[in-house]
């Protein structure tokens, strides 16, 4: 880089860049939105972003260097510093479960190295990661940004020895356990190619498009509404009420002077501690969410739609990018859809290390160009969403579901689960079980059920002492409350959430002090700092409970967690700083402190 920047022979603000900068700019438009993508391709290709070079970017994207220099240090996956190959090891809660310290220690003593540090040669940094989606199969690391799983301290040097001569190239791990005959959302995963167009259509793709061009708007968006499908990234919004509230705010706004009238998003930045359902269906079946997309975008009346992805998914991306093009030359994207009046195209945007993108409005603002921070309410994404424009945003799960609706109905959906909570959930189990991975069942089902009769109980012999649901936003639910059914109706009756779906086993062996003190390290971590009720309560929140879990307790340190989790809970701007001491305050009382 210092080479390049010593060939620049003009000053910036003269429409020129140094040497290799150049080349990257211009694969990119002249727009502020393009400020990620443009560093994503500058940290990957040049392996830093140097503040030097900033003032090139501004010329070219419009955007200030203060600003650009901003986000670079908003998100985790940026350097402005020179590095050697990253490593970035899952410390989470399931990866240390799984052993992960041992890792770390192998990791370290093997390059001499201590966490967010370059080795002397070089060739190494070590970074601490939140999860990286493989909690099934964990630990995890990305390295070079290729993702290895299963590790154990050998396996870990052997990865690092063959990084050292050559790019690692290793396959992703499965982990789905839903015996095929019983899969509905996931029939296709592990059947078709997944990079195969033809395939997807030869098991009967896109017929639901067909049948909702044919049925129109109206039809469509009152079909998933009787259907009953929730939203399955968290929050359980109805779906069809929200795809009603941006077509009738698509109307209202009537036609537009340049750009899409509206926007359909698809939230695959899936960051919460022991989910990894997003990764197996997109990484499974991505044409099935895609036309989820379509139909989505087509009642709603939007004209162009983003896929926003994990940076730590990188062979999602890959397939991606690749089925798109396929849709795109066979009819089912662009102009003039299938020959009807309707066009929509899509575009994948990658993030880059932020947990507060999973939340809709901090996602636009990444899409944007921005750092990654969440937007007041109201206005809603309904009416003002992305670049100002009514926008759906919809979670990978929701939209996979939305072409077996429109293919078999709202009834058939009704006939599935509980009548309050109708269909299947995807459920990710990890943690101290025998067979943890991906499993889809009817909402209803019991968590003894789901643990002891499908996942083959606690591994080793061990006895259960918590269940973590929902992640690191959920709650501990302890072994006297597994009859509870797995719906959105029983668990919040015993103060409970079913959040995205994460499931994590603790056993007797296991701290719930180590386990609180990661949970409060992540929140502090992840805290885009917007607000100052979450950017301060999620530090005091670990200082209190790191204290408690090393002995040093003061008096009123559980009573300040308690008045500390209402304060974030009711004055926090987004779910981050409201859900950040549910864990923690539901883990205490577990353990007996009240």
């Amino acid at each position: 880089m210092i080479a390049a920047l010593q060939e620049a022979t003009v000053e910036p603000g003269k429409g020129f860049a140094p040497a290799g900068l150049e080349a990257i700019l211009a694969a990119h438009p002249r727009r502020p939105d393009a400020l990620l993508p443009v560093l994503q391709d500058i940290q990957v290709k040049m392996g830093y972003v140097s503040p030097d070079i900033l003032p090139y970017i501004s010329d070219y994207l419009g955007v200030s260097p203060s600003v650009i220099y901003g986000v670079l240090k908003f998100y985790d996956l940026f350097s402005t510093r020179p590095e050697g190959t990253a490593i970035h090891l899952c410390d989470d809660v399931v990866c240390y479960l799984s052993g992960s310290p041992e890792v770390r220690v192998a990791i370290e003593d093997t390059l001499d190295i201590g966490p967010n540090s370059t080795a002397q040669d070089g060739a190494f940094t070590l970074h601490l990661s939140s999860c990286l989606g493989g909690c099934h199969c964990g630990p995890g690391m990305l390295i070079d940004n290729s993702p290895v799983f299963e590790l154990t301290p050998d396996k870990a040097r052997q990865v690092i020895a063959e990084a050292r001569v050559r790019k690692p190239d290793y396959t992703p791990i499965g982990g789905i356990r839903t015996p095929r005959e019983e899969r509905i959302l996931l029939s296709n995963c592990e059947v078709i190619d997944p990079t195969s167009l033809s395939e997807y259509v030869q098991h009967g793709g896109f017929q639901s498009l067909r049948r909702a061009l044919r049925m129109g708007p109206n039809w469509v968006i009152n079909e998933i509404k009787s259907s009953g499908l929730v939203g399955r990234g968290g929050a359980a919004f109805p779906t069809g009420l929200k795809w009603e509230l941006a077509a009738r705010a698509v109307l209202e706004r009537g036609p537009v002077a340049r750009g899409p009238r509206a926007y359909m998003v698809c939230n695959a930045d899936e960051s919460e501690t022991g989910t990894f359902k997003d990764r197996l269906l997109l990484g499974n079946d991505p044409l099935r969410v895609i036309e989820g997309m379509i139909i989505a975008a087509f009642a709603v009346g939007a004209d162009y739609g983003y896929i926003y992805v994990r940076w730590e998914y990188p062979l999602i991306v890959e397939r991606l990018l690749s089925v798109l093009d396929q849709a795109r030359k066979a009819g089912y994207l662009g102009t003039r859809i299938l020959g009807s009046d309707f066009s929509f195209d899509v575009e994948v945007r990658r993030g880059a290390g932020a947990y507060v993108c999973g939340e809709e409005t901090a996602l636009f603002e990444s899409i944007e160009g921005k750092r990654g921070e969440a937007r007041a309410k109201p206005p809603f994404p309904t009416t003002h969403g992305l670049f100002g424009r009514p926008t759906v945003i919809n979670n990978v799960e929701t939209l996979g579901k939305v072409p077996l609706i429109i293919e078999k109905g709202a009834h058939w959906y009704r006939g599935i689960g509980t009548p309050k909570s109708p269909g299947t959930k995807l459920f990710c189990l990890s943690g101290r079980v025998e067979r943890p991975g991906l499993y889809e069942l009817p909402l209803g089902i019991s968590l003894r059920h789901l643990i002891y009769d499908l996942a083959g109980g606690i591994a080793n012999g061990r006895t259960l002492k918590a269940v973590l649901c929902g992640g690191a936003a959920g709650t501990f639910i302890g072994p006297d409350q597994l009859d509870v059914a797995l719906d959105y109706q029983s668990l919040p009756a015993i103060g409970a959430t079913l959040g995205s779906g994460a499931i994590i086993v603790i056993d007797d062996s296991v701290s719930m002090w180590e386990v609180l003190r990661r949970i409060a390290r992540f929140f502090a971590r992840e805290s885009c700092g917007r607000c100052f009720p979450c950017q301060i309560g999620t530090s005091r929140q670990l200082e209190i409970v790191t204290r408690l879990s090393e002995g040093r307790a003061r008096p009123n340190d559980v009573a300040l967690l308690t008045e500390l989790g209402t304060v974030m809970r009711l004055s926090s701007t987004c779910g981050l700083g409201q859900s950040a001491s549910s864990a923690i305050l539901s883990g205490l009382k577990l353990m007996g402190y009240s």
